[in-house]
């Protein structure tokens, strides 16, 4: 499994994520991890709200797991907070994050989250609470790094105005169809064009490359806001029709291919895999080692729907 740049050390560039775990049996939890595992992941990919309530499928994968002490070291869990489903809102206040962190620790029978993210961006954010928060976390020894989930540049720059830790990664949704991160500066300055659009705040892929914060992309199979996998979906015949030439060149399923757009990106991207197949997970893993070149990676983005112009 290749690896990615991730704070002052590295990661896998394909990460398992645990969000659709509620419904699964203890048994098929411990495959997925397996799978994982053997694959080259041992990096896991949790937050409080998964699950339908809070911290539940952060309980079900340590319920499923119960991980030695020795094992727990061998892997990094990552989890988010800031989103409050019973009150409609999202929160980042010092009270909410402490109080998030203490609740999946205990659901993940941990002593230490490796990575906690700040879920979806709080428009009442104070950047000093956040800042107290973390301080308190890391000096416990509770939470060892940071970073952001779906938050775009400037909101990151507000939040280092008073948080003194790096963030070290930024969650984003991307796929072969659903790339504005990529596409729009691609079609920048292109009036009347839809892909012109700015809706990340401006140039984050480049931001995170400049400050190095590593993306990770979350539902990389979607062809759009959860709105279904491209993959053999007769809506995406084109790229379809690509992804599995491309496949066959490369002696791969097709979702190594969807997985190596992601990862042949050279800000050294991480992609979220949400599946609970374990034979999905082995095959997506594949890809990670895939290295298209510049002319595939340019025909899937075509193919995908996006303007070259």
């Amino acid at each position: 499994m290749k690896t990615v740049p991730f704070g002052s050390a590295t990661a896998p560039a394909v990460i398992a994520g645990m969000m659709r775990i509620d419904d699964k049996d203890d048994a098929l939890i411990r495959d997925l991890y397996a799978a994982a595992r053997t694959a080259g992941i041992d990096f896991f990919d949790h937050a409080d709200i998964y699950g339908g309530s809070m911290h539940f499928c952060e309980a079900r994968f340590a319920d499923a797991l119960q991980l030695s002490a020795s094992e727990r070291d061998e892997i990094v869990l990552q989890t988010k907070c800031g989103i409050v489903p019973a009150e409609g809102m999202f929160d980042f206040s010092y009270e909410h994050i402490i109080a998030q962190v203490e609740g999946s620790l205990a659901a993940l029978r941990t002593d230490r989250i490796d990575v906690l993210l700040l879920h979806r961006p709080d428009a009442l954010v104070e950047p000093e609470e956040v800042a107290r928060a973390f301080d308190e976390l890391e000096a416990a020894g509770k939470v060892r790094a940071f970073g952001v989930s779906n938050h775009t540049p400037r909101q990151i720059d507000l939040l280092r105005t008073a948080v003194r830790q790096p963030l070290i990664a930024n969650q984003l949704q991307l796929s072969i169809t659903h790339a504005p991160i990529i596409a729009q500066p691609i079609a920048m300055n292109m009036a009347g064009e839809e892909q012109s659009v700015v809706r990340d705040g401006g140039g984050i892929v480049e931001y995170c490359r400049i400050n190095g914060i590593t993306i990770q992309a979350w539902s990389p199979f979607q062809g759009g806001f959860f709105t279904g996998v491209f993959l053999g979906n007769p809506e995406y015949a084109e790229l379809n029709e690509v992804i599995d030439r491309l496949a066959k060149s490369y002696g791969v399923t097709p979702i190594a291919i969807a997985t190596a757009w992601i990862t042949r990106h050279p800000a050294h991207m991480q992609v979220v895999l949400g599946t609970t197949t374990p034979e999905r997970v082995r095959d997506a893993a594949v890809g990670a080692d895939i290295e298209l070149t510049r002319a595939e990676w340019y025909e899937l983005f075509r193919a995908g729907g996006h303007l070259l112009p």
